[in-house]
């Protein structure tokens, strides 16, 4: 246990790299024409994956860093679910061909407060608008409260093979805390209701660093998720961010853990997990070892995207939906974050691009250095400089940073190889943002970096 490097480095924020560059950097330099050039210059032997947002829920999480809102009628959904289907027909009428599709991912907010009917459309229009391989992987984020039987039986009927569901913690303190009352019992029963309809790998979400959290309850959130032996867990920690997502102010600051703290509530789920069979994977998942994000890890192929870590190895990322970010080998772009701005542009038949990022070379170069260090915990300077044509020496950009990480013993350098010490993997953000060259130009606030 370091302790010690959770209390020096603890209060850094930093990005949590599920892209480089990172969000706050894109700006409306690019446009819509800019993605109508990106989406015709891919070919249909590339692989591709969709994202698609859904921003509704039943009731707002006080810790959710989001883009949601609340609703209690159905019309709304429909009507926005109608301009997701509306996207991906432009999408694949840009591209003029149906693209190859690997991986569709559900995320919000909370999909699946669409009715059946309603999500069975939607992925109809997939089907019809791409060509969805027969292997392909369709996930879907769950919130266990208000999962139905008939919406159980939609997703196993629609091809759905991969639920995740939103634990947080089953601490009634800490739920009471972000306005999350989610019982045990009603997650047993939205796992027995997916099982049962064929979505048959489960992952668990879990977040330490909530207000109230202790290892104890920590633990004890662990141990109830066991006893339903999901295929994997993603372990996150809370970003307060309140002047980013105002809701957050609802939360009691003095009532949040400190940085050693949320360390020892990290370290001890992990020791957890690996101690009921999980195997480690990257920075904050852990999988059975038999399953795919496994076998990438050991493989040396994971990768890390927007949802976290992923198998996927696609080329491109479709991103439907308000705020959705989409991703071609030219460059990243994002929708409207605001519904209504998004419906507005999509019912005018025209995509919903506000702004985005136009990769150079030298963005790619540092982007696979930061991508092998966030999965493999090391990475070849040496041999990544010369696939991109580039200096090693010159990797990377805050010296001083990785000065002070190899004194720490947070880092080993061997010539051109940089390692991250097993016992400090929880601060690899750390050692990633030494070759972030535009990090110091960010005005963003990031979460911690423990």
């Amino acid at each position: 246990m370091r302790s010690d490097l959770a209390k020096s480095y603890g209060q850094d924020r930093l990005p949590r790299y599920t892209s480089y560059p990172t969000a706050p950097h894109f700006s409306s330099s690019v446009r819509e024409t800019d993605y109508r050039t990106w989406l015709k210059s891919l070919r249909v032997q590339q692989r591709a994956s969709i994202y698609l947002h859904v921003p509704f829920c039943r009731s707002l999480c006080w810790h959710c860093g989001c883009h949601t809102s609340v609703t209690k009628r159905n019309d709304p959904i429909a009507i926005y679910a109608a301009g997701l289907r509306t996207e991906a027909y432009l999408v694949a009428e840009t591209i003029g061909q149906r693209l190859s599709i690997s991986h569709i991912h559900f995320g919000g907010g909370t999909p699946t407060v669409m009715t059946p009917e309603t999500f069975a459309d939607l992925v109809g229009t997939l089907r019809y608008s791409f060509l969805v391989r027969p292997n392909a992987e369709l996930a879907v984020e769950i919130d266990p409260r208000t999962l139905t039987e008939p919406m159980a039986e939609a997703l196993g009927y629609c091809g759905v093979n991969r639920a995740s569901l939103g634990i947080q913690s089953f601490d009634p303190a800490v739920q009471r805390a972000i306005n999350r009352l989610q019982s045990f019992e009603q997650t047993v029963t939205s796992v027995e209701r997916l099982r049962r309809a064929g979505v048959g790998r489960i992952n668990f979400d879990l977040i330490y660093g909530l207000p109230l959290q202790t290892v104890g309850s920590c633990l004890d959130t662990v141990a109830k998720c066991l006893q339903l032996r999901p295929d994997r867990f993603s372990v996150f920690g809370y970003a307060h961010i309140p002047s980013f997502k105002k809701h957050q102010r609802k939360i009691d600051e003095a009532s949040l853990p400190n940085s050693i703290e949320r360390y020892l509530q990290s370290e001890k789920i992990a020791e957890a997990l690996i101690d009921a069979g999980y195997v480690r994977v990257g920075l904050d998942h852990f999988a059975l070892p038999d399953d795919a994000l496994a076998f990438a890890s050991q493989e040396g192929t994971l990768r890390r995207n927007f949802q976290g870590y992923t198998d996927d190895s696609a080329d491109a990322l479709v991103g439907l939906g308000a705020s959705a970010i989409g991703r071609t080998p030219q460059g990243f772009v994002q929708n409207a974050a605001a519904t209504k701005d998004y419906l507005a542009r999509i019912t005018d038949d025209r995509f919903a691009t506000v702004k985005g990022y136009s990769l150079t070379e030298e963005d790619r170069f540092r982007a696979e250095i930061i991508e092998r260090l966030m999965c493999d915990m090391a990475v070849d300077l040496a041999d990544i400089s010369r696939r991109h044509g580039r200096d090693p020496t010159l990797a990377i950009v805050d010296r001083p940073r990785i000065d002070g990480l190899i004194a720490d013993g947070v880092v080993t350098m061997d010539g051109d190889r940089l390692y991250v010490s097993s016992d400090a993997q929880f601060l690899v953000r750390s050692v990633a943002a030494a070759f972030d060259a535009h990090l110091a130009r960010s005005k963003a606030t990031h979460s911690r970096a423990v």
